[in-house]
């Protein structure tokens, strides 16, 4: 046996030096490497705060215990209203102080201060409007002891901040560091917390939206074209959530051909509101809320249920934080033991429950904003017939990396001058805008209630401690802006529905369109008395429910707004709960995830009714049998959407973007129907697209079959059978600051995409925009069900987590939850709440 002859080794075409070199700076490579993400891993954990054990707390009367669950939940327990709220201030700071910081540098326009000059626009646009301003004046207004617990939270929350700075308050603050090296947070404020009730009231309203859609289309389209894209109300299809009287006188609006001549100086106001909507997320009509309580005549326990999912855009970390505020023993000093959903920022629970009552909330987005047209001219501007002087005033804005900007802010008698936000949109024109007004230079003025001082504050301690219907009203009278509609229910068994806010009386209009500010015609003459606003306390029919459909029905004597929600969400609520048994939590929470596709109900029938040949007819069959609801795993709803996308493109997407570039076909509940309307009208203009060359409602269904049929092949591959929605339907849930930057900062601070079940004007609301794509832009931002007979069995589930520290393990923990439809237990007993505590916290004087 002959030895086996060694192989030569091929000699390295590289010098050895070179190679010893080479492999050198692999070592190196390798070493930096692992160093970079020992560093990463330990500035983002250097910020995880104490959750278990004592730690001294400067300005602590007695001990307060922090409990949480497996979730990170925190219940706090206090033997003063004081040490409450400054225990609160600084729970909320050790988790989500980044978030905190983030909301008052919006409200406060100084977002430049930390991002530079990409945020000019947006701190112009606050500083315009004067939030902090308004924030100020507030607090003034507060009651005594609402200004106690303010204080008490700023409190809290600064002595987290005496003991964490830079990285070790938040990874976020090393990131920043590396784009305005030097920044150190301020301490927290009073009014920093009172101000971000503006930016929700911002964030809960569509009227500039609404008014600049209808002024940019009645400047280029015949009115009863402008008629057919903005549908009355169907009273005859929806019901309202509250009954009004039946002999009621109700007022006529005496309304305005309000031409187009204005469309342009209102659409560079709703430019210069853009620049907001892209820090505080998605804003308009679309976005709104479920919320529906039942009274024990038809629960399983006899005792009332209370559901509620508000819909805001996703982000990381969610906008809710959940928490417990507990005084140890109930009293004047001490008179909370209230559970439920808080803002990082402000003290109180603003929607949950306490030991008597439960409260949750939907956007009832009334008409509380006017645009007025200014004829201005060499610093003043006309009214009645009189020149009167423009208020001005100087706001500097500090931009990182950059010389500060100074803004001229200019203000009417009816509000600031939003036309003035951006240099561009200084001189609106110079043309005549009406038949008979003479040349001259516009600006357009912004009236909104928000910007009016109110006392909403305080509506948030009392509806904390509320123990009844009256003494929940007496609360819901304090609560302004923004105005909400109310769900209520009791231990006592009652049931309730009552609308607050600040709602005005106009003279002429309805709120649709800008007004002349040149005259008093067009002013606001007062505001709905509390007392005249909606409200109802057990119904006959044992339930009230409202998902932004119309409050009221036409008798109702006071107008509210003419741009109600659709009514598909509210209606299939209602089906569901008479349909439905005797109800227990359970079946709340299946109500919540229901996804039927109204739309797709009243579309189906013509689609499967459509001549398409080929590989259209294979994808065309999916719908046989459908049941139009759309979970992830579902193909009929991938083909569905796909087809509901297209259609709009060939139908409306052209023309509009002609006759008025910004008006946004997003396609939810407003489109279904306009669409359901012509579906009926099969030689409508709309069923014509002339660049395609498809005339007639049958030929254009069936190019929308075949073009997203096309696009489902290149997208998800050829057979249909094996589509997702959820392959096209995805979330990403995106920290709104930083979270846009480099890949590794996106890895680090976002979480998804993921598949998700429903879609707009579906009860298990996830919006998505079919001008741009099938992503997620609003889902329901948390769920709740709360059980009056027993509210340790409530149950809640929150979009993200409890954290706001990146790969904390409460940072993303109840997403995947979220996503599944699941909930999580919700303890409010102290009893339950031991039960469930996996770390407790005691926090003592220093």
């Amino acid at each position: 046996m002959t030895d086996a002859v060694p192989q030569a080794r091929p000699r390295s075409k590289w010098p050895r030096r070179l190679r010893v070199t080479a492999w050198c700076l692999v070592v190196l490579l390798v070493v930096v490497a692992s160093a970079a993400g020992l560093v990463v891993t330990w500035t983002v954990r250097h910020s995880f705060p104490t959750t278990d054990g004592e730690l001294a707390v400067p300005g602590l009367q007695a001990p307060v215990e922090v409990l949480r669950d497996q979730y990170g939940v925190p219940q706090v327990y206090a033997d003063n209203s004081h040490d409450l709220f400054l225990a609160q201030g600084y729970t909320h700071a050790q988790d989500r102080f980044w978030e905190m910081d983030i909301r008052r540098h919006i409200t406060a326009g100084r977002l430049a201060e930390l991002f530079g000059e990409s945020q000019v626009a947006t701190d112009s646009t606050v500083r315009t409007m004067g939030w902090r301003r308004v924030a100020e004046q507030e607090y003034g207004m507060l009651s005594a002891s609402t200004r106690d617990y303010l204080q008490a939270y700023a409190d809290g929350v600064n002595a987290y901040l005496a003991e964490h700075t830079g990285s070790k308050l938040s990874a976020e603050y090393a990131i920043l560091g590396l784009l305005t090296p030097g920044y150190t947070p301020e301490k927290w404020t009073p009014v920093d917390s009172v101000a971000w009730l503006k930016a929700m009231a911002w964030d809960l309203s569509s009227t500039i939206t609404s008014q600049s859609r209808h002024a940019m289309l009645s400047a280029s389209l015949p009115a009863d074209t402008v008629a057919r894209l903005f549908p009355e109300y169907d009273f005859s299809r929806w019901e309202p959530s509250v009954r009004a009287d039946p002999n009621a006188t109700v007022p006529q609006s005496a309304g305005r051909d309000e031409k187009a001549d204005i469309a342009a100086a209102v659409t560079d106001v709703a430019d210069a509101a853009s620049s907001l909507d892209a820090v505080l997320g998605p804003r308009g009509k679309g976005i709104g809320s479920n919320a529906w309580v039942v009274s024990g005549k038809l629960t399983a326990s006899g005792k009332p249920l209370l559901a509620n999912d508000p819909h805001l855009g996703p982000q990381m970390p969610s906008i809710w934080y959940q928490m417990g505020l507990h005084c140890r023993s109930i009293g004047k000093d001490c008179p909370f033991d209230v559970s439920g959903f808080t803002f990082s920022g402000m003290p109180g629970v603003i929607i949950g429950h306490n030991r008597d009552i439960s409260w949750g909330l939907t956007n009832l987005d009334p008409a509380v904003v006017d645009l007025y047209l200014e004829r201005v001219s060499d610093g003043t501007y006309e009214y009645d017939g009189a020149r009167r002087p423009l208020e001005t005033r100087q706001e500097v804005i500090e931009v990182a990396g950059g010389e500060p900007r100074t803004i001229t802010v200019r203000s009417t008698g009816h509000g600031p001058l939003m036309s003035d936000v951006m240099d561009r949109l200084k001189s609106v024109g110079t043309q005549g805008r009406e038949p008979g007004v003479e040349p001259g230079e516009y600006a357009v003025a912004l009236k909104w209630t928000a910007l009016q001082p109110s006392r909403t504050v305080d509506a948030v301690f009392g509806l904390a401690t509320a123990h009844d219907w009256n003494s929940f009203r007496e609360a819901a009278s304090l609560f302004a802006a923004p105005s909400q509609n109310m769900l209520y229910a009791d231990r006592a068994g009652h049931i309730g529905f009552q609308v607050p806010g600040v709602i005005p009386i106009r003279k002429q209009g309805d709120g649709r369109f800008p007004v002349p500010g040149w005259t008093s015609a067009s002013e606001w003459s007062g505001y709905i008395p509390f007392e005249k606003l909606p409200s109802a306390l057990d119904p006959a029919s044992g339930y009230f429910v409202n998902a932004n459909n119309a409050v009221t029905d036409p008798s109702y004597p006071y107008l509210l707004t003419k741009d109600w929600g659709d009514g598909n969400r509210s209606q299939r609520i209602t089906d569901l709960i008479k349909q439905g048994g005797k109800l227990d939590a359970a079946a709340m929470q299946r109500i919540q995830l229901d996804t039927r596709n109204g739309n797709a109900a009243n579309l189906t029938p013509y689609l499967l009714k459509s001549t398409v040949e080929g590989d259209t007819a294979k994808a065309q069959d999916l719908l046989r049998g459908w049941d139009y609801t759309q979970p992830a795993d579902s193909a009929p709803a991938a083909y569905f959407n796909a087809v509901w996308r297209n259609l709009l493109q060939l139908m409306f997407l052209d023309k509009l973007t002609n006759a008025a570039p910004k008006v946004d076909v997003d396609g939810g509940g407003q489109w279904f129907e306009v669409v359901r309307s012509l579906l009926e009208r099969p030689d409508d203009d709309f069923w014509h697209n002339s660049g395609r060359g498809v005339n007639g409602r049958d030929a254009m269904l069936s190019t929308a079959m075949n073009d997203a049929n096309k696009e489902l092949r290149e997208r998800l591959g050829d057979d249909p059978a094996a589509w997702k929605w959820g392959d096209l339907h995805q979330l990403t849930v995106q920290n709104k600051t930083l979270g846009t930057g480099p890949a590794p900062i996106q890895w680090l601070l976002n979480r998804g995409p993921d598949g998700v079940a429903g879609g707009p004007a579906t009860v298990n609301a996830t919006g998505w925009n079919a001008k741009k794509t099938y992503d997620v832009n609003w889902v329901p931002s948390m769920r709740m069900v709360v059980d009056l007979a027993d509210p340790d069995a409530s149950r809640w589930i929150n979009l993200t987590g409890a954290s706001g520290h990146a790969f904390a393990d409460h940072y993303d923990d109840q997403l995947p939850l979220w996503r599944r439809g699941e909930t999580t237990a919700w303890p409010f007993s102290r009893q339950a709440v031991e039960a469930a505590a996996k770390q407790h916290l005691t926090l003592k004087p220093a």
